[in-house]
């Protein structure tokens, strides 16, 4: 049964989270316009059978508070660092995708005493070093004025999700149904958009990848136009000793497409002795 609880940020934002499963702790950090709802309940519930997990709203989405004011990605992480402290669980595994990867690599270094193991998905070390996806693909991301929410959420899903994925009759109905359960959540204001964007662009962890001491697994999709696949082979240099998983035909939702062999991993991963 999920618990659901708010934790107040730093700078005294509301955060809101919730706690499922049982087991070991796993922290969930979501990417860029996403709340915790965007992990989709596949992914979830393979996971939440082996750990107890930190889903967690990001500020600017869910039911966090949503506030038109400039932040950064260190911000974010010590909200991660403010919610796990609420939820009385000073040591985690730690899991974010693309921007929640960056997220997560900000408190692996801020924090590194509260991290055990570390899952970089989708994600790179900032726009200096990184690979970029393709402007026009990159653009699908940000809502265009005039358009619905559920049609901008498409137009993001048409660049996200492998071409397999979302050229099959499975994907668009998955891709539907997350759309028909995001209807439900507050949906993510245009400034968070705005906000979120600019914490990513002042992001650079390239120079401080190796302090990064947390076992760490980098997992990606060999398929993804978002983040494409060379930016896993940086973070795998960069961060002493870390593993890569490369998911095939798959693309930068890779928890959706393929939620079975990603849980799989990261299972193995965080529970291996």
């Amino acid at each position: 049964m999920a618990i659901r609880e708010f934790a107040r940020s730093k700078d005294g934002l509301q955060l809101r989270y919730e706690v499922r499963g049982s087991g070991a702790p796993l922290a969930l950090i979501m990417g860029f316009s996403g709340s915790g709802h965007a992990w989709s309940e596949p992914f979830l519930n393979l996971l939440e059978n082996h750990f107890r997990l930190v889903v967690i709203d990001n500020r600017g989405t869910g039911e966090s508070d949503k506030p038109d004011l400039a932040w950064t990605l260190r911000d974010m992480a010590d909200d991660v660092g403010a919610v796990l402290e609420h939820a009385r669980l000073p040591q985690t595994h730690v899991l974010g995708i693309s921007m929640g990867g960056m997220i997560a690599q900000e408190y692996a270094l801020g924090y590194p005493d509260r991290v055990q193991r570390l899952v970089l998905g989708c994600t790179n070390c900032g726009m200096s070093h990184s690979i970029p996806g393709k402007p026009e693909d990159l653009a699908k991301l940000m809502p265009q004025p005039g358009m619905s929410p559920a049609d901008a959420a498409r137009a993001a899903f048409s660049a996200a999700c492998g071409k397999a994925f979302a050229a099959s009759e499975a994907g668009q109905k998955f891709i539907e149904e997350q759309l028909t359960e995001a209807a439900k959540y507050p949906i993510t204001p245009q400034h968070t958009f705005t906000r979120q964007f600019g914490a990513i662009s002042g992001f650079d962890s390239y120079a401080r990848l190796a302090q990064i001491k947390a076992p760490t697994l980098i997992l990606q999709g060999d398929d993804d136009a978002i983040v494409p696949l060379q930016n896993a082979t940086v973070l795998n240099q960069g961060i002493a000793g870390s593993r890569k998983h490369i998911l095939k035909g798959v693309g930068h939702m890779f928890f959706w497409e393929a939620p079975q062999e990603s849980t799989r991993v990261v299972i193995d991963f965080l529970t291996a002795k």
